[in-house]
């Protein structure tokens, strides 16, 4: 009988297919859906043998898990989106907009044998979450086959629980105590869904409804640790925060491990509607943040009151709600009934190897190691220091590496007062050898003063050894500049020496050490006369007291002309281990400027590896990019009415000159006519004129009938000419 039971279960099971998650594109959410794509539908119904549990001890879970993919059977995800412009996820076969109508979704929901609603990361997503249970409990009477509903809390809502034994505070809470459980201030809405959630179901075998309170999700690109790991990642300050005194334990959970959770509640559809998704560690705040300080950033922590939390931007009030909780639980129901394959089961400090790969691969945090080398005067100093801006890596110099490890030497041996250097996250860090420090730092002394301020390879060569593994260039990367200057110095900086093995392999080339080697390397080079010009060319305040003077110069381009012409050049080292240098002839260049040589590096390297641009720092360049928009536009109108100003100018100028030009004409015209006139006038007024005038008076007398006649008449006889 049992054995027809399990059956038929296994059957009912292998029957549920398609699932909804709400907001696929979110962290949560995304990674949800994405594992559960690959698990096949009744997976997880199978005791996993020992065989695969040693499997999972050498390979990670989330591999393990979506290396089901392409096979039958597995779980076809559907869900919205909580941006319209978020492209479809690959593992989803539909997705919606979260703006979709009320029936369309429901319609959507309808078709789906699983709907999960999670409300761990948008407390938005609660109205919603309500109104499809409510929904879907309505049409229970048109399943054609059972359908499951799970609500995704978070254990917030234990947030201010008492204790369960008022003397023991570490017996921790489990699902048993979910009716003992009180919520945090902030999560109200939270306890109100899960409790409706848990009225509705009451018919097992048509409507299932579970909830399912997660703890603080960590894990693959993100998460409630992301910022920390941001922080420790970017190594901009000397130690990570911790918040209050850090020993509030935090009950959390791997977000596949999550995954698994709901994969497992979807097969066994389990009596129990209220469960737990925690693993199996007590880490509190301090445990984390030290934990993510040793392994990624400085090492070290320093404890911060409550209040300056409010002061950070990447922290929102939720966060530091769920950072700031104390809670200890056990999720017993899990570890008895479910086969997960866990990623973190014993918690984030045991696995934070595993996690910090998967971190920096999701978000592609991988570091540039960059070496720049060339002779003086070439614009080395100049190029790196536009990398480092660019890529954001540290830019090492040799002077600052060596002055760096001197002032840390000296701080190791001098006197310290009692209770002094016992900051926060040092406790466990070994104490430095005062007696070895004191001896290094005797000898680099004396190297110094025996070589006219120089330093002897061995001690340099140690110095920026330990520079290039510092955590800054690990996670980063780096921009060496100017060094390494010869083979030697190159083969002893680079290569893995191993004291065990070096007999074995004496005469060979030692193994390379990975962690430091560089990833590019570039030579910048120009002929001598270039170079040579540009010196001269330098103002005499830059040159002064530098190796830019004559002599100096001189000295220091032949040193390096010398070292380079043999056989056993720093560039030959490079190309045996298969790092071929990029060569730029700065010389040949149309433009020799670091725009250009920008250029060409960033074409052969690629882009940047590191986090991109926070929220501020995007509207920080949109505001930028308008105001300069903008300011473009205002030019290009600025210089258009000038030009339109210039134009009108230039006709007005033109319209005046045409005038002046034609009353000049006139007036020349007029007095060449005053000028051919006089003589006809002459004439008029002696010959002409006294007659006629005469002629005119006689015929106002007379008054002829005919006055035309008569003048003419009397002009003719009255002629002078005639008389």
């Amino acid at each position: 009988m049992g054995e027809e039971e399990g059956a038929n279960q296994a059957e009912r099971v292998i029957r549920i297919q398609r699932v909804f998650i709400n907001l696929l594109d979110t962290y949560s959410s995304r990674n949800i859906g994405k594992y559960l794509s690959n698990c096949v539908v009744g997976a997880s119904l199978e005791e996993i043998g020992e065989e695969e549990e040693e499997e999972d001890d050498t390979k990670s879970a989330a591999r393990e898990a979506f290396s089901f993919r392409q096979r039958e059977g597995t779980f076809q995800i559907v869900g919205t989106l909580s941006k319209p412009e978020s492209p479809r996820p690959d593992f989803a076969v539909e997705t919606y907009s979260h703006t979709i109508s009320r029936d369309d979704l429901l319609t959507r929901l309808m078709e789906c044998d699983v709907t999960i609603y999670n409300i761990t990361e948008y407390s938005q997503q609660i109205e919603e979450a309500l109104w499809a249970v409510s929904a879907l409990n309505e049409e229970v009477s048109h399943f054609e086959k059972r359908k499951v509903f799970i609500l995704l809390s978070t254990v917030m809502t234990w947030a201010r629980s008492k204790p369960l034994d008022p003397d023991d505070s570490e017996v921790p809470f489990t699902e048993e105590d979910y009716r003992r459980r009180k919520h945090h201030p902030n999560f109200v809405d939270h306890i109100n869904a899960e409790k409706m959630v848990l009225k509705y179901g009451k018919n097992m075998k048509k409507f299932a409804t579970y909830v399912i309170a997660s703890g603080l999700q960590y894990g693959v690109e993100g998460g409630i640790l992301h910022n920390f790991f941001k922080m420790a990642w970017l190594g901009e300050i000397p130690a990570l925060p911790v918040f209050g005194d850090g020993t509030n334990v935090i009950p959390a959970i791997h977000v596949l491990d999550l995954a698994g959770v709901l994969q497992n509640v979807i097969d066994h559809i389990p009596k129990v509607h209220y469960l737990v998704a925690v693993d199996e560690s007590v880490h509190t705040l301090e445990d984390f943040i030290k934990c993510i300080s040793k392994h990624t950033g400085p090492g070290k922590i320093q404890k911060m009151s409550k209040e300056s939390a409010f002061l950070s931007k990447e922290l929102t009030q939720e966060h530091l709600d769920q950072l700031l909780v104390n809670l200890r639980m056990e999720a017993l129901y899990v570890k008895e009934n479910f086969n997960i394959r866990w990623v973190a089961q014993t918690g984030f400090v045991e696995n934070i190897n595993n996690i910090l790969k998967e971190y920096k691969q999701s978000r592609g945090l991988l570091p540039i190691k960059i070496c720049i080398l060339g002779p003086l005067a070439v614009g080395k100093t100049t190029v790196a220091q536009e990398l480092s801006k660019y890529y954001k890596v540290p830019h090492i110099r040799v002077k600052e590496v060596i002055a760096e490890a001197i002032a840390k030497l000296e701080s190791i041996i001098a006197p310290k007062d009692p209770g002094e250097g016992e900051e926060e996250g040092e406790e466990e860090e070994e104490e430095e050898n005062v007696e070895d420090a004191q001896e290094l730092l005797e000898g680099v002394k004396e190297s110094m003063e025996q070589n006219a301020g120089r330093l002897e390879d061995q001690y340099l060569i140690r110095f920026i050894k330990e520079k290039l593994k510092s955590m800054p260039c690990r996670n980063q990367g780096y921009i060496l500049d100017a060094f390494p200057k010869t083979y030697d110095q190159a083969k002893d900086l680079f290569n893995q020496e191993d004291e065990e093995e070096e007999e074995e392999i004496r005469g060979k080339m030692f193994p390379i050490d990975k962690i430091i080697v560089p990833e590019f390397v570039c030579d910048l080079d120009a002929s001598d006369e270039f170079l040579k010009e540009r010196v001269m060319n330098l103002p005499e305040n830059i040159v002064a007291g530098t190796h830019y003077s004559q002599d100096l110069f001189l000295r220091a381009l032949s040193t390096y002309r010398d070292l380079n012409t043999e056989d056993e050049t720093v560039f030959n080292y490079f190309d045996e281990i298969e790092i071929h240098p990029i060569h730029i002839d700065v010389g040949k260049l149309e433009d020799p400027q670091t725009k250009t040589i920008m250029k060409m590096l960033i074409k052969e390297i690629g882009e940047p590896r590191n986090y991109g641009l926070t929220d501020e720092e995007k509207a920080e360049l949109e505001r930028k990019t308008l105001e300069e928009r903008l300011a473009k536009e205002a030019a290009e109108e600025a210089e258009r009415e000038h030009n339109e100003a210039v134009e009108v100018a230039e006709k007005l100028a033109r319209w005046e000159e045409w005038n002046k030009r034609l009353e000049e004409v006139k007036r020349e015209e007029r007095d060449l006519l005053e000028a051919q006139s006089v003589p006809l006038r002459n004439y008029l007024m002696t010959y002409v004129m006294p007659t006629l005038m005469q002629g005119l008076n006689e015929c106002c007398k007379v008054r002829p009938d005919d006055p035309v006649d008569f003048l003419a008449e009397y002009l003719f006889k009255h002629n002078p000419d005639m008389q």
